[in-house]
């Protein structure tokens, strides 16, 4: 895969609760695109995303897993996240290395707290958004009421984009808003064709309201609008594009991931109003006790952040980092800000679930990963100089402790050396010492975390 630059490149995490399909979106964009010859399922354990065997077991995302595509010549990085509060952690670390997230909601059961809580988490770190409502093709589904919860929820800033046509068995396509057209899947392809009568009055309606929505924010469009003159859609795209980066605005489109319907309009709009790392707000970093705010300039110097770190049965352990500043390429060396210690990026990868594909380099604000280095943890810079410090990313704290214990005497080193490599992959992890029990005890984010944990 060729090198990208910073405007044409988009760093999506796929967020919401287990269940909601964000593995199946993925697997479906990454099909539609043409990363994939076919499209995996969830409930066969055959997709890209889902590669541990816990999480084909479970039949559910335990890790943040990478995924890379090409879409009308922009790279999209996709990291799928957990949805559960146990694994809260992964999706942290995923949030601090995009610049949108995706929000999965599905259509037969809508919002939940899941879902509230992890948009909270969003807005705290100020990242745009966008939601995706999924499974129209279900029974029981109502995208009105699903649209009415998200306006409640999360203010006027929700913009629905698209509305569904037909419900259930029968949903076959979307009314696009912006352009007041429709998009037909009987085909399997979308096919330009019209907006059903019985829903013409509702559709304008609410193509009136979201025209009026997106040019308040620009002066000179809303003064030919209030003169009559009306917007082009790329005039709109342009200052919709401007909300979702300023986090006033969040779209919200529709379809199905299985069937699948509307995912690639998903991947349009992901590309035209998503932001790219340049539209994002530059990064206070900390060199030697003074702030400098970054740029993703690629010719400047290389600035890497580890955002997730995991062990891989054949490729030992892999840092997956974000790109601050500069190109990383194959054999550079970078200085650790908190080791001091020098690392050198042998094999620069991007990855598509488990599977690696070696690149020469990689651009500011881009995604990839980097095995073994020897020393690097998630959350760690490092750069030319060794001195400058990305924020700190934030995990969550435990919650919960439980006791582990060795099965004999002879496994306490085997123990020792497990829960140290566990805790390397997991920084929400913490492993303590009871003084008064003498018990080793490992904190986690809940019951399920810490089972999932021991269990590996």
């Amino acid at each position: 895969m060729k090198a990208f630059e910073p405007d044409r490149i988009r760093n999506v995490v796929l967020v919401g609760p287990p269940g909601s399909g964000k593995t199946s979106l993925a697997e479906a964009m990454l099909y539609r695109s043409g990363a994939l010859a076919r499209a995996g399922r969830v409930e066969d354990g055959s997709t890209v995303c889902d590669h541990e065997p816990e999480e084909k077991e479970a039949g559910h995302s335990l890790t943040t897993a990478l995924a890379t595509l090409e879409w009308h010549d922009h790279k999209v990085n996709l990291l799928d996240t957990p949805g559960t509060f146990d694994f809260a952690g992964e999706a942290v670390g995923a949030m601090s290395a995009a610049d949108l997230a995706v929000f999965v909601v599905d259509a037969s059961s809508g919002l939940d707290h899941a879902t509230i809580d992890l948009w909270r988490q969003a807005a705290d770190r100020d990242l745009p958004r966008m939601v995706f409502v999924n499974k129209l093709d279900r029974e029981h589904t109502d995208f009105e009421a699903v649209l009415a919860e998200l306006q409640k929820a999360f203010g006027a800033g929700v913009a629905p984009l698209e509305i569904p046509i037909g419900e259930a068995e029968s949903f076959h396509g979307i009314a696009d808003l912006l352009t007041d057209t429709a998009w037909i899947y009987d085909s399997g392809q979308a096919e330009l064709g019209q907006i059903p009568e019985e829903m013409e009055e509702r559709e304008h309606q609410i193509h009136d309201s979201l025209v009026e929505n997106i040019v308040v924010a620009d002066d000179g469009l809303l003064e030919r609008f209030l003169e009559g003159d009306v917007p082009s859609f790329e005039e709109l795209e342009k200052v919709l594009g401007r909300g979702v980066a300023a986090g006033t605005v969040f779209p919200v489109v529709c379809g199905s991931a299985t069937i699948p319907i509307a995912v690639d309009r998903l991947c349009n709009y992901i590309v035209e109003v998503g932001p790219s790392p340049s539209d994002r707000p530059p990064i206070p970093v900390t060199v030697g006790g003074s702030t400098v705010e970054v740029e993703p300039d690629p010719s400047a110097d290389a600035l890497v952040q580890v955002f997730k770190t995991a062990v891989d049965p054949y490729l030992g352990h892999v840092s997956y980092f974000r790109v601050l500043a500069g190109t990383v390429s194959r054999d550079l060396q970078l200085t650790n800000a908190r080791t001091g210690d020098d690392e050198r990026f042998r094999n620069v990868m991007s990855l598509q679930g488990s599977e690696s594909v070696g690149v020469d380099s990689l651009m500011a604000g881009d995604v990839g990963a980097v095995a073994k280095l020897s020393g690097t943890l998630t959350g760690d810079t490092l750069s030319a100089s060794g001195r400058a410090e990305a924020p700190a990313i934030g995990f969550p704290s435990p919650v919960l402790s439980m006791a582990v214990r060795a099965r004999s005497r002879n496994d306490e080193d085997k123990l020792a050396n497990a829960l140290h490599r566990i805790v390397e992959e997991d920084p929400v992890l913490t492993v303590t010492r009871d003084d008064e029990t003498h018990q080793t005890l490992l904190g986690g984010l809940g019951e399920t975390h810490l089972r999932h944990v021991v269990a590996r």
